[in-house]
């Protein structure tokens, strides 16, 4: 193999990793509502604010497997949009730590009253909620475009 060939090769291979290390890292769920907050004001973004049941509510899980892992969101809501998942799982061993259990507690008492799983919550950067959604059947490019609507 020629110097050039090693060089192109070894290129590729950097740029493929670095794609899918872009990829992977694009999404970045935080786990602290008042930093995720303090993010949003600082980037000026909103945050998507999920509400959900990941051991038990079917429909949360086509969410998670349809929209939040897909590329398309994951690269979007790199560039647009700061993450907080407030998970109630059931199984003891998914259960996060007693702090976090009772920070998602308390994000329901104000945002999900109701108890609705999935609740996807659209909310400006000081809190204030712009808009509400659950699972629906949307590609992941129409989901960002649904949520999309409550920012206008």
């Amino acid at each position: 193999m020629s110097k050039q060939s090693v060089i192109k090769s070894a290129s590729l291979t950097f740029l493929i990793t670095l794609f899918f290390s872009g990829i992977a890292f694009g999404q970045n769920w935080q786990t602290d509502f008042n930093q995720a907050l303090q993010k949003a004001k600082s980037e000026d973004k909103p945050i998507i604010l999920v509400f959900s049941g990941s051991d038990w509510c079917a429909p949360c899980m086509k969410l998670e497997n349809e929209i939040w892992s897909s590329d398309e969101f994951k690269n979007f809501s790199a560039e647009h949009f700061v993450l907080y998942k407030a998970d109630f799982p059931r199984k003891k061993k998914n259960q996060p730590d007693t702090e976090q259990v009772k920070a998602n507690k308390q994000l329901a008492e104000k945002y999900n009253q109701k108890g609705f799983f999935p609740l996807v919550v659209v909310l400006d950067e000081n809190g204030k909620v712009l808009g509400e959604t659950g699972y629906k059947k949307l590609s992941p490019n129409e989901y960002i475009k649904h949520l999309e609507t409550f920012l206008k």
